[in-house]
């Protein structure tokens, strides 16, 4: 897969799952680390974790394959929407489409976004990920 692709579909799934609720049970956490829909960013934390194990990796790219399917399926129609309504609807059902093929492979949505927010700031697991596709 050509990463500036891969890094353009990870951009914008980051991008549709940060308006996502979150379906984890919240825990207590900085105001920095959790905006006002409950997305954890552990990154404005200072508490970005880039050590991840292969399994952890492996499940990334198998829910960024899902992801990059659902987007490609979903890009034209919303696009085409007659209507901002429509546009609206169509993005919420790909949004609950990639939240499923995330939770599918394994991970759960603020896992996700970390390793996604690392792969596009951190060469470490940039090259790690590139190595295990």
């Amino acid at each position: 897969m050509n990463m500036n692709k891969l890094l353009v579909s990870i951009t914008a799934s980051i991008a549709l799952l940060a308006t996502a609720p979150t379906m984890a049970e919240q825990t207590q956490q900085s105001p920095a680390a959790t905006d006002s829909a409950g997305y954890s960013n552990p990154a404005a934390a200072g508490t970005q974790k880039t050590d991840y194990n292969d399994a952890e990796l492996k499940k990334f790219i198998t829910a960024q394959e899902g992801i990059t399917e659902v987007r490609e399926e979903y890009i034209e129609k919303i696009e085409a929407a007659d209507s901002q309504e429509k546009a609206q609807e169509l993005q919420m059902k790909a949004n609950d489409e990639m939240v499923s093929v995330i939770e599918d492979s394994g991970m759960d949505i603020p896992t996700y976004n970390a390793i996604a927010t690392a792969y596009s700031s951190e060469p470490k697991v940039r090259n790690r990920i590139e190595a295990l596709m």
